[in-house]
């Protein structure tokens, strides 16, 4: 049988896929579905973007790697743009439906829990919300356990040259990424003196700054849509997200800005 368009994407089957639980089978249910399952391919994306943005580091590749994450920046932006289309649904647009939800959560999202360990954002009581010998958590504890593209970063650093301080190349890739003054004083070297290394630097910045825009208005529309009502699955719902604004993805970029 010839490759169709059909047949190449699995259109019959993807198609399938979108099933409102409502028995009036309420309008925005298909919207919400939609809109959710297109949020979990883009994450799929993202990792496989992130991954071999690692293999890309391991091999100096220093213009596919600056590629690599403009083009996961871009999927950022995409990502933040869609929830324009989600915020079209109104308040009581969602009420028809979200008792159907039950205990399903976003907060349960195993791809997004795996885009925060690729970048360094690693939390041992995040795998503990998934049950003991399934898939999405045997998955992750593998995720948590590899070093993040972070970790990649500085052991590039270190064979360009740069004295990366032992500290940081031997820490526990297992744990979340932590200031170090020492690292800095390499940092703003290299601002000063490398400017293609400079470059991956902003890069990394622009990542960062994608997560927390993209953290910010996913805030945004569930206050909008559910106020400071509990998520969905028990979770506090936007107050609970209010608390990871704050975090910095890689905080050593961000705390040498004052010193340049």
């Amino acid at each position: 049988m010839s490759i169709t368009y059909s047949s190449y994407l699995r259109l019959d089957e993807l198609l399938e896929l979108q099933t409102p639980l409502s028995e009036a089978r309420e309008h925005d249910e298909t919207l919400f579905i939609i809109v959710h399952q297109v949020y979990e391919l883009w994450f799929k994306q993202i990792l496989h973007e992130l991954d071999r943005l690692q293999l890309l580091l391991d091999r100096d590749d220093a213009t596919r790697v600056r590629h690599t994450l403009k083009r996961v920046l871009t999927i950022l932006k995409v990502l933040v743009a869609q929830l324009d289309i989600l915020e079209t649904m109104t308040p009581l647009e969602f009420l028809t439906f979200r008792d159907r939800l039950q205990s399903g959560s976003g907060f349960q999202s195993h791809q997004f829990r795996a885009i925060e360990f690729a970048v360094g954002q690693k939390r041992a009581a995040a795998v503990q919300h998934y049950p003991l010998g399934s898939g999405a958590r045997t998955w992750l504890e593998q995720r948590i356990a590899r070093p993040s593209i972070w970790d990649s970063f500085l052991h590039y650093l270190r064979r360009r040259g740069y004295d990366v301080p032992r500290d940081q190349l031997e820490r526990d890739v297992a744990q979340p990424v932590e200031s170090s003054p020492a690292l800095q004083r390499v940092l703003l070297d290299i601002y000063r003196n490398d400017p293609d290394v400079r470059e991956i630097c902003e890069r990394y910045v622009d990542l960062d700054e994608g997560l927390q825009e993209w953290r910010y208005r996913h805030v945004k529309m569930v206050e909008r849509t559910i106020g400071a009502k509990p998520g969905t699955g028990g979770t506090a719902g936007a107050a609970y997200l209010q608390g990871t604004l704050s975090r910095a993805v890689f905080p050593d970029l961000w705390e040498i800005r004052t010193e340049l």
